[in-house]
């Protein structure tokens, strides 16, 4: 059974019915209107677009049927279900020791059907109607290679659902927007961790993680701590050894992530289309994308 939906079945990004009826100042815009102000300061602002007004929204677009690969569930899922499979780089038993040393109690995370200290997708046998990761993309040391390995995964005319982190509103608030030719340069250097500048970038250079504060304007300062962080940026580098740091690579905002896939399909990097790019919600610190597969 065919289970994967068409690009125009997902909820519009702006549903300029939908914005006027949330927006009474706005009632005599006409459609163009309605959708040029989303645009131009709506979605700035963190006003709704559509009907999507949580992550259970956006994750209920996927048929509850649908056969689907979860990334990096950690010990929350996104997706729970008998047709749901889960990949990481951590058994459960080391997800709940991980979990534990982190403050959580009672950890309860799912039986992890893949498991890659490197996060070999390679390693998962099958293929899927849907993949879903939820803040894990910016962990990826070679974005390019992530997408062309998830591609790989789905079924044609599958989607990959992504929540991802909006540097404008969590800890990466100092960073720079990645630019595709630092992800270009990842790819060509085949790199499987991260390098010192992400380490430090993360560690010592990042700013608070309070999505209201940031909402609020109030984002701290930057260098606070710098040198005490730094030393301990140098030390978990160092003790490292080459092995995989877990640190963000990547800092992306709506708009930057539209721009990026629609640059790496244009040099025939990555085939997945982004469909859909639903912005940050306000108060919120992530944004949801739907990057699909062509159909055969």
């Amino acid at each position: 059974m065919k289970m994967a939906v068409h690009a125009t079945e997902f909820p519009a990004e702006c549903d300029v019915e939908i914005y006027r009826s949330e927006n009474a100042e706005l009632a005599s815009f006409s459609p163009h209107l309605l959708e040029q102000h989303y645009r131009l300061y709506g979605a700035a602002e963190g006003r709704s677009g559509n009907a999507l007004k949580t992550r259970a929204d956006f994750l209920a677009l996927i048929p509850s049927t649908a056969s689907v690969l979860e990334i990096g569930p950690y010990f929350s899922p996104s997706m729970i279900g008998d047709n749901v499979k889960y990949f990481d780089v951590l058994s459960r038993e080391q997800l709940i020791k991980r979990a534990i040393s982190q403050g959580q109690t009672n950890p309860n995370p799912p039986h992890i059907d893949y498991v890659s200290p490197i996060a070999d997708l390679n390693i998962v046998d099958g293929q899927f109607d849907y993949i879903v990761s939820s803040y894990c993309i910016e962990h990826q040391t070679d974005l390019i290679k992530h997408l062309q390995d998830v591609e790989l995964l789905l079924n044609p005319g599958g989607s990959y659902f992504v929540m991802a982190p909006d540097k404008r509103y969590c800890h990466d608030h100092w960073m720079k927007e990645s630019g595709v030719a630092e992800i270009l340069g990842a790819h060509y250097e085949r790199r499987t961790t991260h390098p010192f500048r992400s380490v430090v970038e993360h560690l010592a250079l990042s700013a608070h993680n309070d999505h209201f504060r940031h909402w609020a304007g109030d984002h701290g300062h930057p260098y606070d701590d710098f040198l005490p962080r730094l030393d301990h940026a140098r030390h978990v580098f160092e003790n490292a050894n080459g092995n995989y740091v877990d640190v963000h690579s990547w800092y992306f905002t709506p708009d930057s992530m539209r721009e990026i896939i629609g640059l790496l399909n244009r040099t025939g990097d990555v085939s997945l289309s982004c469909v859909r790019c639903y912005d940050t919600r306000k108060y919120h610190n992530d944004f949801w994308v739907i990057l699909q597969k062509a159909p055969q």
